[in-house]
């Protein structure tokens, strides 16, 4: 059987170690398998020549057949360039080089036939093809060409001539080195029952199709077994926990939820959270370990919920503690708890990385003879000079701060692990949802608590400063305050810090008569924590930010937020930020400030954000404009597999399916030891000792 895995790409006629080398690097490809799964991103029809009276300008690409009849270089030094005047008879083109100009003269020869295939450009009126492929007419059959593949390339490869063009070829080879059918990779009954193609089949065409509809039998094939494999390895690990974990059975809810309910309530509870709380009760009463995921726009009243679960693990004996991504958010936590809680014979701590000597000794042993019952605090939790007495319910905030590995340390505090609750305000939608938190049972709480105006979004352009101060001036005198916020990209960090600086001067001088304070993530935190209580406690008026502030403050007096050069953000995080607004009773603002030359899709995504407050809408959007692996603003840290032909934007329909099918297999033979699936467990080993980190996507 031929097996592309062992074979190194170095020895695949044309490459060699230094090709190799850049392949290596540059697309993480070592073997002829990883080169075969480097799929195209587009196709171009190739059966059709023109003449060059015919084309023009516009068009997209083209394909011509003719004889070079001179060479001229133009320029000097780096900006030489190569013009070769190519005729078919019926008119001249020409053809442009602006790199190794040396090797296209030795290889191209006058008033021998040659097909070219570009892109046109017009260029001092005349028409112009850069950088074309050619090759030698008598080595063209042009109906078996069919549609060309096009594949992405770095620009380290498009200077060593990795192009496209050369990727195509080195396709080529391999294609034509596979004689017989390669081994199979989905069982027979999976291909029978879903009409798939083979896998060789798949591969061929994906490659070289010779028509549209052999194209999309193969993306569908390989598609199907990309997110087939996903589904199946999470919901394999979901049932293994199930079996292998019990979970502590909290058979009562008690005194202390219930006194809770009837005297410190601060508001009813909405019809979403009730409903999320009958699950989550369902969850630790069943004797499985829970493990949920909460999702809720800013504002919903996730914490609330999570308190109340927290009260049912304290109600049956067991210890909670709540995890926060950074500092700033945990003494929030620990504040709002301590304040909800206040009159009850309940003991909350915090433990932080500030926390330091005699204090943290306290902690320590607090925690150890169960005096202490809730834990809110950072990091610091997991670290192991922590342990509990009996740690029953871990609640984990913003999960996607977190890794797996970080989850299952807390597991460990115990002999049985604990239930978990992880909260989200990052709206993810349904397919990301599935395929990062497979294994995690999805709570939504989508309705906002009674008392609470929806958000007023406004697009403005940066030439209307005046009215837009003199909105400021009107709400500080009504006695709100106001977010300015400055995005910080890292690429350019010198020059938003400078930014930042500049807009705080601007605002001090167009507003002498308030307090302004300013934050951003390079200050120390003490610093930072300082600038951020003079806010939060009503000093300052106006705060001017990077996005630190997207997760963390609540300052329900604060009803303003203006984004500054709101094209710089994504989707999420400007709904992220517009969050920080409308906690409290009165109209809140968002005003995204922008200059007058915008792209399409920004504009797309501006219009979304001034239409709709609702995350899930936002976030399905943003996952259309700029695909899963951004999702946060920053790298998407959840997906740890690289999609090498799916789209999860486009692909949900086809997840859902996949999934369905790897459920009824896992029920049906959870440890696929049936013959029949001797494939699929075969396959799902090979797929944990590739570079996909297979453990974290769950």
């Amino acid at each position: 059987m031929f097996d592309l895995t062992t074979r190194d790409i170095k020895y695949l006629a044309g490459v060699g170690p230094q090709r190799a080398s850049i392949l290596n690097k540059e697309l993480d490809i070592f073997s002829l398998h990883d080169l075969i799964y480097y799929f195209p991103y587009k196709y171009v029809d190739r059966s059709r020549i023109y003449y060059i009276q015919e084309i023009d300008g516009n068009m997209p690409y083209i394909q011509l057949k003719g004889k070079i009849v001179g060479f001229e270089t133009f320029g000097e030094g780096r900006s030489r360039r190569l013009v070769a005047h190519f005729s078919d008879g019926t008119g001249v083109v020409d053809l442009v080089w602006f790199q190794g100009i040396k090797y296209i003269l030795n290889k191209y020869k006058l008033h021998q036939e040659y097909i070219i295939f570009g892109k046109p450009t017009v260029f001092n009126g005349r028409i112009n093809v850069a950088h074309p492929d050619m090759d030698d007419s008598a080595s063209v059959t042009l109906s078996g060409m069919g549609m060309q593949p096009y594949y992405h390339t770095t620009e380290k490869m498009k200077r060593s001539f990795l192009n496209s063009h050369a990727l195509e070829k080195m396709m080529s080879s391999v294609i034509g080195m596979i004689q017989e059918p390669l081994s199979e990779t989905l069982s027979s009954k999976v291909i029978a029952d879903h009409h798939l193609i083979s896998l060789t089949d798949a591969l061929k065409n994906i490659h070289f199709p010779s028509n549209p509809e052999l194209l999309r039998k193969a993306q569908y094939r390989l598609k199907f077994e990309e997110l087939f494999y996903i589904q199946l390895n999470i919901l394999r690990y979901a049932k293994e926990r199930q079996q292998r974990y019990r979970g502590y059975v909290f058979e009562t809810v008690g005194e202390k939820f219930h006194d809770f309910y009837k005297k410190n309530l601060p508001f009813e509870l909405t019809g979403a959270q009730k409903r999320v709380l009958k699950e989550i009760r369902w969850d630790v009463g069943c004797g499985r370990q829970m493990n949920r995921l909460l999702q809720g726009d800013v504002g919903s009243g996730k914490t609330l919920v999570a308190l109340m679960s927290m009260l049912i693990a304290l109600d049956n004996g067991y210890q909670a503690c709540l995890m926060a991504p950074t500092e700033i958010l945990a003494n929030q936590h620990f504040e709002t708890m301590k304040e909800l809680l206040f009159g009850m014979d309940i003991r909350v701590e915090l433990l932080t990385g500030s926390v330091k000597g005699k204090k943290r000794e306290a902690i320590h042993k607090g925690l150890l003879t169960g005096d202490i019952h809730l834990l809110i605090g950072t990091h610091a939790v997991i670290e192991d000079t922590v342990n509990f007495s009996s740690l029953g319910l871990v609640v984990i905030d913003e999960q996607h701060r977190f890794g797996v590995a970080q989850r299952a340390r807390l597991w460990n505090k115990n002999i049985q692990p604990p239930h978990v609750l992880v909260m989200t305000a990052t709206p993810i939608p349904r397919t990301l949802a599935m395929t990062l938190y497979g294994d995690l049972d999805v709570s939504v709480i989508d309705e906002l608590p009674p008392g609470r105006k929806p958000i007023s979004t406004i697009h403005q352009f940066d030439n209307r400063r005046e009215s837009l101060y003199r909105f400021v001036r009107k709400q500080v005198e009504e006695g709100r305050q106001v977010y300015i916020v400055y995005p910080l990209i890292k690429e350019s960090e010198k020059i938003d810090l400078k930014n930042l600086d500049e807009g705080f001067e601007l605002i001090k001088s167009e507003f002498p008569e308030y307090t302004i304070c300013k934050v951003h993530g390079k200050m120390k935190a003490a610093e930072k924590d300082e600038q951020m209580q003079l806010f939060a406690s009503g000093i300052a008026q106006i705060m001017v930010a990077t996005t630190v502030i997207e997760v963390g403050v609540n300052v329900p007096n604060a009803s303003v937020m203006i984004v500054e050069n709101a094209e710089r953000f994504g989707l999420s995080q400007l709904h992220q930020l517009r969050g920080r607004v409308g906690r409290g009773a009165e109209q809140s603002y968002c005003i995204l400030v922008t200059s007058y030359k915008l792209k399409e899709d920004t504009r797309k995504r501006l219009e979304i954000m001034v239409r709709t407050n609702d995350g899930f809408e936002i976030a399905e959007a943003d996952l259309k404009l700029r695909g899963p692996g951004d999702l946060e603003g920053t790298q998407q840290s959840g997906i740890a597999f690289d999609l090498k032909i799916s789209d999860l934007a486009k692909d949900g329909q086809l997840l859902q399916y996949v999934r369905n099918i790897a459920q009824e297999i896992v029920d049906y033979d959870p440890h696929l030891q049936l013959p029949e699936n001797e494939i699929l467990a075969k396959q799902l080993k090979t797929l944990r000792k590739t570079k996909i980190s297979w453990a974290s996507i769950s």
